[in-house]
């Protein structure tokens, strides 16, 4: 498994590196990543992260049909980047909570996995910032941030260490490439 690991993590940097420059790129290895990753989650027992690792490939087809086509808001090629409304700040919260919830509850009564709860906070909170991310919402710098920093911890705790040592690489980037993304948000006219 640790051969796939590896791959997963070099595709993770590269996916990594496509984000923070904002290259539509990033959904090629966002597509690419979770496939490899489908297995090296089940065999550990993170379940949840299995089940995300199909929801990434989903959300990736989704991100990369907004980042080059736009959206209904914005009649441009492409979606800009921008500040994540404070009006969906409620909604995505309720979102969270309600799916680590259910997440949570699932894993605990279905799976044997070991790390119901620490699985299904990562993973709802993963759900939130990919749609963030889809929408080149600035903010997804910073729920990256809180996931990458718990699923490093979950992942050492699951001996996982390419992939915890990768997660800790996210954290780092994601503080800069917030503000870089903060750089690139248009000025309003």
């Amino acid at each position: 498994m640790n051969t796939l690991e590896i791959i997963g993590t070099a595709i993770g940097l590269l996916y990594l590196y496509w984000e923070y420059r904002a290259s539509a790129w990033v959904w090629a290895a966002s597509i690419a990543m979770p496939a490899i990753y489908l297995a090296v989650y089940f065999s550990a027992g993170l379940y949840a992260d299995f089940a995300i690792s199909i929801y990434y490939i989903l959300a990736s087809v989704y991100g990369l049909v907004c980042w080059l086509r736009g959206s209904s808001a914005h009649s441009g090629p492409a979606i800009p980047i921008s500040h994540t409304p404070r009006r969906l700040i409620l909604p995505l919260t309720a979102v969270f909570a309600l799916l680590f919830g259910l997440i949570g509850l699932a894993l605990s009564r279905f799976t044997d996995s070991t790390v119901p709860w620490a699985d299904a906070f990562t993973t709802a909170l993963s759900i939130v910032a990919m749609w963030m991310l889809a929408r080149k919402y600035a903010g997804q710098w910073l729920v990256w941030i809180v996931v990458d920093i718990a699923s490093a911890a979950l992942y050492a705790y699951k001996h996982l260490p390419f992939t915890a040592t990768l997660y800790l690489i996210y954290a780092i980037v994601a503080v800069f490439g917030y503000r870089k993304w903060l750089r690139l948000i248009p000025e309003e006219k």
